[in-house]
């Protein structure tokens, strides 16, 4: 539920509205499943830096969901375009590619363990995925120290496909103290730090840069009494760096922060860095156009 188009589309997760109203649906014996997207680097950290100071709820599980294709891309697979058929690395057997790939798996896990919760990885399978494929990815998830890691068939089996998945949260739920959610940084640090803090411990940079402007206005929102505000870092979703086309785990990079803007009545401050639009970029003409079911079969056409 998100209790309005993607409510609080900055941080990329569904409202605290909805979130409070599907624990009161499901009870003090349910689980409530809510969404923090744009990546676990991006909408994770979000989430729990910022959406649950404010909600004071803290989860138990964080689940990251994988594919066999993105994993390949960035183990060094071919450039993926929109509406361009897929190159076959990506739908016949390649296992150097996913086990390359899976390294940006690893650090996604590192990631959600410094917040003191149990993480689930969520093998989203494709028809084209083979065992052997997805077996490499339950290794490595193991490896890095992920609870468990689960095939999830529901693309093609609904709720049956996605049971196993289901009774791995809950048992990652079970293992889980609430006590033991914690935030990656304290408010009271100042801007500049904080935003250190989250370049270097998620993203895996080597410092960052901050521009005369930025500069002026980390100095301005501090003097004004908005330097406690946590931090919404704007950049690209396809990369831990601000460059898009840097995939797996890229090191040696710096984040460059061109501005930092306010929104105070939202509760949070946000750097704008690297070459990123804050609007999000929709076509004029809409996918569902060529998307059909045919009525004798049901076969739904044009989906993928």
């Amino acid at each position: 539920m998100h209790a309005g188009p993607f409510a609080n589309i900055a941080i990329g997760n569904s409202s605290i509205v909805a979130d409070r109203l599907a624990l009161k649906l499901v009870g003090e014996d349910g689980y409530v499943v809510t969404e923090a997207g744009f990546g676990a680097d991006i909408g994770m950290e979000k989430f729990f830096n910022i959406k649950c100071r404010e909600s004071g709820l803290k989860p138990k599980c964080a689940v990251i969901v994988a594919t066999v294709r993105a994993l390949k891309m960035h183990g060094g697979g071919p450039p993926v375009s929109a509406g361009k058929p897929l190159a076959n690395e990506y739908k016949e057997e390649n296992i150097p590619l996913v086990t390359a790939g899976c390294g940006n798996l690893v650090k996604h896990i590192e990631n959600a363990k410094k917040f003191g919760v149990e993480t689930i990885v969520a093998i989203n399978q494709f028809k084209t995925d083979t065992p052997e494929e997805m077996e490499v990815v339950r290794q490595a998830s193991i490896a890095a120290g992920a609870f468990d890691a689960v095939v999830s068939n529901h693309w093609a089996e609904g709720g049956k496909g996605a049971e196993a998945l289901g009774k791995a949260v809950i048992a990652a739920c079970d293992a889980t103290k609430a006590e033991n959610f914690k935030y990656l940084y304290d408010l009271e640090l100042p801007i500049r730090a904080k935003i250190e803090v989250i370049s270097k411990e998620i993203y895996g940079a080597d410092g960052v840069d901050f521009s005369e402007l930025a500069e002026q206005q980390m100095a301005q929102y501090e003097s004004s009494g908005f330097g406690n505000l946590p931090i919404c870092i704007a950049k690209t979703q396809y990369s831990f760096s601000c460059d898009p086309a840097a995939k797996g785990v890229p090191t040696g990079f710096r984040i460059m922060v061109r501005e930092i803007r306010s929104c105070v009545g939202a509760g949070f401050l946000y750097p704008i860095c690297g070459d990123i639009m804050t609007i999000p970029g929709l076509p004029t003409r809409p996918g569902f156009y060529d998307v059909d079911i045919d009525v004798e079969t049901g076969q739904v056409i044009g989906l993928f």
